[in-house]
């Protein structure tokens, strides 16, 4: 016991002193996703009910989830140019501001295709701030500091999320007896969100305050996107290819769990809400401690395992028939997933030339995007006809397949040459990818 204590002790003066390592930038971003991951977090939990309270079915939601990831999809590359040209403060400001005047006018103006329209605008924003994010990051942080700090930027959004998910399923209870509405009317639902305008706001003032830091001339890319496509098309597609089926099975499943958890275990939004909550803070822990496992354990090691033993919970989720095991299934599964996509961004920056770091992060975005824009409508398409299970199974099986790709890619015993051509091969034991 006094052995891991003592260990303990340690891992947390190490985190500790890794914080305070942490450049300004970086402490004004963090601030600015604390601020802006808890109007998110009310957002992605009402505006799927929003959209019913109105008449609207799962197809449109699905539609609505497509567009928005499909532009983000499209617009990847020109937004990756774009924040060579502008830099990652206005970039980062830029996005910002387009995400709160979508949801403003959404809240405004409700129609489908007021709704089509806007849901396009937040894909451009979310284009936009994800390729501006891993670059950011990158610049803005040491060699030892920099898992930290991808893990706790995420971190820190999903657990600000707890807080936006918890009151988001109690704010249209709240805002609908004041104005004598049923909590579940989409007057309740569009003063809800209206608040979350005002917490988006506050989640800029942070990067005002931003110092630009821009490449030397020297170091600013020589090459189009497409060019630097072309000459490192391999490596490109092994580091993407995961993000890519990951993406896939994600948007089968994923932007519908609020709607899954109402229709098929029938549980009321602020049961929802909390748990939606619950679960961003239990996920936000486990990116908080991602950082020092993956300096013990390795990179890729860390996402391999953590994401393979997500799989069998991400089963009970979705096909147990009780909802205390499809809820603690839901935590569990959720946590393992995603503490390791941080860890995994980093080690994608790191493999990638200062001057390609933009290029790379378009790509990255728009693997990302790719299945999120297309998954949503066929998964709508099927909830109508078929309910969820064929949506969680082809979720499983893709899964599956990029947990194979991240051990098949980077941490398989690779073959090692030996002298002598005629001689077997011999294996290499596993390289943790983070020295």
């Amino acid at each position: 016991m006094p052995s891991f204590m003592n260990r303990v002790a340690h891992v947390l003066r190490l985190y500790a002193e890794r914080l305070r390592a942490f450049s300004l930038n970086a402490r004004l971003y963090l601030l600015s996703v604390v601020l802006s991951g808890a109007a998110m977090g009310v957002f992605r939990l009402l505006f799927n009910f929003y959209v019913l309270s109105l008449g609207y079915d799962e197809a449109l939601l699905g539609t609505l989830i497509a567009i928005s990831s499909l532009t983000a999809l499209l617009s990847a590359l020109p937004m990756g140019y774009l924040v060579d040209r502008l830099g990652h403060k206005p970039a980062l400001l830029l996005g910002s501001g387009l995400s709160g005047v979508a949801v403003l006018i959404m809240v405004l103006f409700p129609s489908a295709g007021v709704f089509l329209v806007m849901n396009a605008l937040l894909g451009l924003a979310q284009s936009l701030s994800g390729v501006t994010m891993g670059p950011f990051l990158m610049e803005n942080s040491g060699e030892q500091e920099r898992t930290y700090l991808f893990s706790f930027a995420s971190g820190l959004q999903t657990a600000s999320a707890f807080v936006g998910n918890w009151v988001g399923g109690y704010l249209p209870t709240w805002l609908g007896a004041l104005r004598g509405v049923s909590p579940t009317s989409a007057q309740a639902y569009a003063l809800a969100l209206a608040t979350i305008v005002a917490g988006g706001a506050l989640g800029i003032v942070p990067l005002f305050f931003l110092r630009p830091v821009r490449l030397a001339v020297g170091e600013r890319s020589l090459f189009t996107p497409l060019a630097y496509l072309y000459r490192h098309l391999g490596t490109l597609g092994r580091l993407i290819l995961p993000t890519f089926l990951t993406s896939i099975g994600a948007g089968l499943v994923m932007p519908f769990m609020n709607v899954f958890y109402r229709q098929v275990h029938h549980q009321p939004d602020p049961v929802i809400g909390t748990l939606f909550a619950w679960g961003s803070l239990a996920m936000g822990l486990g990116l908080l401690i991602a950082p020092p496992l993956a300096d013990r354990w390795g990179k890729v090691p860390l996402v391999v395992v953590t994401q393979a033993l997500s799989i069998p919970f991400l089963f009970l989720m979705g096909f147990a028939p009780w909802f205390e095991v499809s809820a603690a299934a839901y935590y569990i599964r959720l946590t393992l997933m995603n503490m390791g996509l941080p860890v995994y961004q980093a080690f994608v920056m790191e493999r990638v030339e200062p001057q390609a770091r933009g290029t790379v992060a378009s790509l990255v975005s728009m693997a990302n995007n790719f299945g999120w824009a297309f998954s949503p409508t066929v998964s709508g398409w099927i909830q109508v006809r078929y309910g969820f299970g064929p949506a969680f199974i082809g979720t499983l099986v893709l899964y599956s397949l990029a947990v194979f790709c991240y051990w098949y890619y980077f941490w398989r015993p690779q073959p090692q040459p030996t002298p002598n051509a005629g001689a077997p091969a011999t294996f290499r034991p596993p390289v943790h990818l983070n020295k």
